[in-house]
């Protein structure tokens, strides 16, 4: 009896002390891992929100700011050893600058004649066209499957359906209207087409003029964002570490992509002559303009190329070769050539990346797809050397 009753007991706290235990396990490890305050993610998101709206409609603003700024970067080195060679910097800033929009207007006038050719070409290539898809159709009199049978019958039957109920629909001598939409026509366009055509060459301008400023200004802006980083030297350093990498990737960036460019339009006029392509100078330098859009200019002029083929030659088998020779070609400057020439420059996650630049695209257009990479590379500089932003800076690196 003394030994049952101790015996009872010790069973008994065995069996309510695992309880104890695991509620104050569960406890503590609720308290360990969600460490998550409501208020600070609430107003993250709406910052982001705010900030996505704010970039949107202040998008006239930012694109031309931020282009200058691109250009600033690309043609600093040239005015630097310009001013090393006793140049003023206004002065040379202003010949470097004529001397890139004067090379520009060279070339556009160099590949005018071509590009009066083709737009006269134009009905001729539509009439081919029409032609082409006519011949792979065959006649409307001959269906060539079930679904066409079975659509031919569908007609008919909605003929007889509509001569029988002809006579009973709608009061007597109520005259029939129907409404034909108006037929395409270019001159309704023409004025908006020239409001667009303005508006381009005013951005255009203050592109010029501030990337002009830039230039002439040289470290200016430079210095004064080092002075206002704060009064420890600590705080400069990384400032002046941040803007170097800015300045170096950005650098590398424009003129790998400028080099590229320049590539795979040389390379699209060669392959396209050599194939008999009419005017292949013009698609040439249309590949080469595409190709400053990431992702989605490779992709335009493949679509481009098979309209092309199946618009000038009328068969699909030139169709295809068009679009394998060009989508050759940008697989070759995007994935080979581009990374062995950026190989040097800090490596980007690809998938970030990737989604960065659409997110960029979806807010600013086509040039949020220009501007996306630039962008992302001066986030990334930043986030690295703010110890609040690393896990940011982190998920974009490689």
């Amino acid at each position: 009896m003394s030994t049952k009753a101790p015996v009872d007991a010790l069973v008994t706290a065995t069996d309510e002390v695992p309880p104890a235990a695991d509620a104050a396990e569960e406890q503590q490890r609720v308290m360990l891992h969600m460490p998550v305050d409501i208020r600070s993610a609430s107003l993250v998101v709406l910052a982001v929100l705010a900030g996505i709206f704010t970039l949107n409609w202040a998008k006239a603003v930012f694109i031309p700011l931020l282009l200058g700024l691109m250009a600033s970067y690309a043609l600093t080195p040239i005015v630097d050893r310009l001013h090393k060679w006793r140049v003023p910097r206004v002065l040379g800033s202003a010949v470097v600058l004529i001397a890139i929009v004067a090379g520009l207007g060279w070339t556009a006038w160099s590949v005018t004649d071509d590009a009066v050719a083709l737009v006269e070409s134009l009905p001729d290539v539509a009439q081919k066209f029409r032609q082409t898809i006519e011949r792979r159709q065959g006649p409307k009199s001959k269906p060539v499957g079930a679904i066409d049978k079975v659509q031919q019958a569908a007609n008919e039957l909605e003929k007889a359906a509509e001569g029988g109920a002809a006579p009973a629909s709608g009061p007597r001598g109520v005259t029939r209207v129907q409404i034909e939409k108006p037929k395409f026509n270019l001159k309704d366009y023409f004025w908006s087409g020239t409001l667009g055509v303005m508006t381009l060459a005013g951005q255009a301008s203050i592109v010029f003029f501030l990337t002009f400023f830039l230039l002439a200004s040289g470290d200016t802006f430079r210095r004064k964002m080092v002075k206002i980083a704060g009064p420890n030297f600590s705080e400069k350093k990384v400032t002046i570490q941040a803007l170097d990498e800015i300045t170096e990737q950005i650098q590398r960036y424009l003129l790998v992509l400028v080099f590229t460019s320049v590539l795979v339009a040389v390379a699209t006029w060669l392959c396209f002559a050599w194939l008999g392509v009419e005017h292949a100078a013009v698609w040439g330098l249309v590949a080469g303009v595409l190709n400053f859009i990431p992702y989605i200019g490779a992709i335009g002029f493949t679509a481009i190329a098979v309209g092309i083929g199946v618009m000038q030659f009328g068969s699909i088998e030139s169709a295809v070769l068009l679009a394998g020779a060009s989508l050759t070609i940008h697989t070759l400057s995007g994935y080979v050539l581009t990374p062995w020439l950026t190989s040097r420059a800090s490596s980007m996650n690809a998938v970030t990346v990737f989604v960065g630049v659409l997110a960029w695209g979806w807010i600013w257009g086509v040039w949020g797809f220009i501007l996306g990479v630039p962008i992302l590379m001066i986030v990334k500089a930043i986030c690295d050397r703010v110890d609040d932003l690393k896990p940011v800076g982190e998920l974009l690196g490689s």
